[in-house]
């Protein structure tokens, strides 16, 4: 199964990023004219209509970062009225920032049923759906906060594979943290770590430790998952 995950995981990459460099100019136009900054409005999509976080929650999403480069945007959005800060430092979208994302999502539905036509997308959604459904979420870790996705009610397949798929990469992003840890190492230490023996024992603890939830699937399913999915390349 860790063969699996390790083939599948730049797969769901791909296919994740096909739909942002397809809706890149479509998404640049909503900013401008909403006057609403992309920044964490566009990477958190799926998570802040449902869940408010902390600049702590945010250091472990962007845990290859620094709060001093998260703070401007965080700033930047406080100033547009799209997040707004409680008392106890916790911040959460505002009506403002909420309805960015509604249109966010109108436009990647719309762009992912577009480049993805002619293929069965409900079908991919689902079997995408059982596989987060039954990922770990490691304690402390990113999976916590960014699952399950926001999912509006009547959106299109395009829009729930394109989140769904976005939300279960932070499984593999959280079990290659546990696998660098094991092996004593900071976030800038992996970064900076070159190929070699320890390189390799961390890519494939990664790739056991993200194979678990597929097996939730059969043999076929994941196999219709890993075609399908390749085909939207």
């Amino acid at each position: 199964m860790s063969e699996y995950a390790a083939a599948i995981a730049p797969v769901i990459d791909a296919a994740h990023v096909n739909v942002h460099a397809s809706a890149r100019r479509a998404v640049t136009e909503l900013s401008e004219s909403s006057g609403v900054s992309l920044g964490f409005l566009s990477d958190l999509r799926f998570t802040l209509p449902l869940r408010s976080l902390t600049r702590t929650d945010l250091a472990t999403i962007y845990r290859y970062g620094d709060a001093g480069g998260r703070e401007p945007g965080i700033q930047e959005h406080l100033r547009e009225g799209t997040l707004a800060e409680d008392g106890d430092g916790v911040l959460r979208a505002t009506t403002a920032g909420l309805e960015f994302i509604r249109r966010l999502y109108e436009v990647h539905g719309a762009v992912a049923e577009r480049i993805w036509a002619g293929h069965d997308l409900a079908k991919l959604a689902g079997l995408t759906g059982r596989v987060l459904d039954h990922a770990e979420r490691v304690p402390g870790g990113a999976l916590a906060l960014m699952a399950p996705p926001y999912e509006p009610a009547g959106a299109a397949p395009g829009v729930l594979l394109f989140n769904r798929l976005a939300a279960l990469r932070y499984h593999r992003a959280d079990a290659h943290a546990v696998a660098w840890q094991a092996e004593g190492l900071s976030a800038a230490g992996i970064v900076g770590l070159r190929d070699g023996p320890v390189r390799a024992r961390i890519e494939a603890d990664t790739n056991l430790r993200a194979a678990a939830p597929y097996e939730i699937l059969s043999e076929d399913e994941r196999q219709t998952l890993y075609d399908g999915l390749l085909k939207l390349i």
